[in-house]
């Protein structure tokens, strides 16, 4: 606290007469560890403190930001590291043993399934130390293991005791093969009791640990209440961050009427309600934005939709700011959260069939209706597919957006173009931090930008080959002379989401740098001006964008694109391009990250991204049929010296050519003058 501002409960209180603002100060006192448990936004720093009162005079704001700092100081414990993993599973071991039960699952997932997990779901990290993005542990009463995928495998050793946890690879060495194994050679007398929590495991995922522990002739237990959580001490609590209106101006739909809409979908699906799950959908269903989740404008919560489009929202009520009510309207329910069970008991009484999804819906939700007396209708949830298709607004927008993030970063790579081969090799080289903070500095200037859509990658020479590398202070690595270095980056705006990756020469490359990065290029430009036919889903077009790599033997492991909310999540579904096999139709509207990449380990990574919009081209005559194709949104330029123009043919070095002159077109009046000086010579004709 500063000095005179005064750090109780009495001083704030006396403030809060003082200046006649009607909240209680003990209240207030209890939010604020939500508050400081929900990320800030970069954009809006301020933004919580809506949930105080529309207006805020600056001597209180001066004390509510003190207050904030003074909470945030405590993460849980979730920067402990190895230190704490001993004594932390010895106590959920102790648990376990009281409750009955021979182990423990322990995914890195909430309730929600999503790709960001909040502080106070964040099980996997407290309990072993991993910081992945993907992962899960068994804990077993005498042994314990955590698997992880290809990317995390060095991470893990690194991060985790391994002389308490067996580092296992997910896919190669899954975790069903470990519990069917160890819970069988365990002395648990009759096969073994595992516990699992049911709100962190979808259907699917309890079909598989119950085909395991049935293969150890044991018993896979739901527990209601996690045991993790009962030894977790300094737990942080849910985040709180402030649930606001989406305008209309940048949703091009009103609630109202996408509630209508999905509505009329669960009728022809045989449904009479639907439950949500996914943040993502409830935020675009309700027109709302929040902050509850890093680099995600959503707002954890759950939602009934009917078939008439009335809506019961589950959420913490001190989340809606004022006014809000009034933008839901009486056909939005606001509940709380701990009244979702009953509401599905309601319905399964009146016999009312309820749709879900078991791809991503807690397998609580399931258990829940099927004990009432009425399973669920299981199929795909109603509003990820209406909300891929942006509507003419939302695509207007992300344009938009697109236009003056791409400005931030041409002023980016024109600062780097200059200071990393001049500061190479000398006392103060540019690092991937410093190149990191820097394009983040310069998104924060642009119009309705709130914060980074994510992390950002940035990976100079050998950690350019880590395709999700992320830096921190211990691999901070200068960007050398005569390396690769490659940034992957992006900005949520409130009229879109970006998600770029460039890849740059810093010096002169050798020929197998521009070989290959040009043979990235000619399947990045072979994807982009694909043409289709309606129907065609993404798993078709993987191959187009990997045929040049393919043909000099070479490949990547990741898959070519993924979708992209509008002002929502940098990832979203359910349309992808991918080996994998998607059954979704590319549909005009949809945005999708055009992004196939080349990665020599331990030298060099190559990435090239785009977000392109799937745009309808009507049939040419009478006996051709109407196709789809790609409509380019990112505006930036590709790193000219990287580019082998021998390798071009004709059409892929028109397209470039046309790219570039409308990149410079485009981003031209946005640019100081050295920046459009250096962007007029890296988009000159090849």
């Amino acid at each position: 606290m500063k000095a005179g501002q005064g750090d109780s409960a009495e001083n704030l209180a006396r403030l809060l007469r003082e200046e006649e603002a009607f909240v209680d100060a003990g209240m207030l006192r209890a939010m604020l560890p939500g508050v400081a448990a929900a990320p800030r936004r970069g954009g809006d720093p301020d933004a919580w403190m809506r949930l105080v009162g529309e207006t805020v005079s600056p001597r209180l704001a001066a004390v509510l930001r003190d207050l904030l700092d003074e909470a945030a100081t405590a993460d849980g414990g979730l920067t402990a590291g190895k230190a704490a993993t001993r004594e932390r599973l010895t106590a959920l071991r102790a648990e376990l043993d009281r409750r009955g039960l021979d182990g423990f699952v322990v995914p890195r997932a909430d309730a929600h399934q999503g790709e960001f997990v909040p502080p106070h779901a964040q099980r996997l990290t407290w309990l072993t130390g991993f910081n992945g993005s993907a992962g899960l542990a068994v804990a077993l009463r005498d042994a314990a293991a955590i698997f992880v995928d290809g990317r995390y495998t060095l991470q893990a050793r690194e991060e985790v005791d391994t002389t308490l946890f067996t580092p296992r690879h997910l896919s190669d060495e899954p975790p069903s093969d470990w519990i069917a194994q160890s819970l069988g050679e365990g002395n648990f007398g009759d096969g073994g009791r595992l516990g699992y929590d049911p709100w962190l495991h979808t259907p699917d995922g309890v079909q598989r640990l119950a085909a395991a522990v049935e293969r150890a002739g044991g018993r896979l237990i739901p527990v209601e209440e996690n045991p993790i959580d009962a030894v977790w001490s300094d737990r942080p609590e849910p985040p709180l961050s402030p649930a606001e209106a989406h305008p209309l101006a940048f949703a091009g739909e009103a609630a109202a009427e996408k509630r209508a809409r999905i509505g009329a979908a669960l009728r022809e699906q045989g449904a009479e309600a639907a439950v949500l799950t996914l943040p993502d959908s409830i935020a675009w269903l309700l027109n709302v934005r929040g902050g509850d989740i890093l680099h995600t404008p959503v707002v954890l919560s759950f939602a009934l939709i009917q078939a008439d489009g009335a809506v019961s929202w589950f959420v913490d009520r001190r989340k809606l700011v004022p006014g809000l009510a009034e933008h839901l309207g009486k056909a939005v329910q606001v509940r709380p959260l701990d009244e979702l069970g009953a509401e599905l008991d309601a319905l399964a009484a009146a016999e009312k069939p309820v749709l879900a999804d078991p791809a991503s819906a807690p397998a609580w939700v399931f258990d829940r209706l099927s004990n009432a007396g009425r399973a669920a209708l299981r199929g795909g949830e109603p509003v990820q597919a209406a909300k891929a298709r942006k509507n003419a607004t939302e695509l207007a927008g992300s344009r938009a957006a697109h236009r003056r993030d791409g400005a931030a970063v041409t002023r980016f790579l024109a600062w780097l173009a200059e200071q990393a081969p001049r500061r190479a090799g000398g006392d103060a080289p540019v690092t991937e931090i410093e190149a990191a903070e820097v394009l983040a500095e310069l998104r924060a200037e642009q119009e309705h930008f709130r914060d980074l859509s994510f992390e950002t990658i940035s990976g100079a020479g050998p950690h350019g080959a880590i395709v999700h590398y992320r830096v921190s202070a211990e691999s901070n690595r200068a960007l050398g002379e005569g390396e690769l270095y490659l940034v992957d980056s992006g900005g949520q705006y409130l009229d879109g989401t970006t998600d770029i990756t460039r890849t740059l020469a810093i010096g002169a490359p050798s020929d197998e740098m521009r070989a290959r990065y040009t043979r990235v290029l000619r399947g990045h430009i072979a994807l982009a001006t694909a043409r289709f036919p309606a129907g065609t889903t993404g798993s078709h077009l993987d191959a187009v964008a990997r045929l040049p790599l393919w043909q000099a033997g070479l490949d990547f492991d990741h898959g070519t694109g993924h979708g992209v909310g509008s002002y929502l999540g940098v990832h979203e579904g359910p349309q992808r391009i991918s080996k994998l096999l998607n059954r979704v139709a590319l549909e005009p509207g949809m945005i999708c990250s055009n992004e196939p990449g080349y990665y020599k380990a331990d030298a060099y990574g190559i990435r090239i991204e785009t977000l392109v919009a799937v745009e309808e081209h009507p049939a040419a005559g009478e006996d051709e049929r109407a196709m789809r194709g790609f409509e380019t949104l990112t505006v930036a330029p590709y790193c000219r010296a990287l580019i082998e123009t021998s390798m071009l043919n004709p059409d892929e070095l028109r397209w470039l050519n046309a790219y570039h002159a409308w990149v410079l077109e485009s981003l031209s009046p946005l640019l100081d003058a050295a920046s459009r000086a250096w962007l007029e010579a890296e988009t000159a004709a090849l």
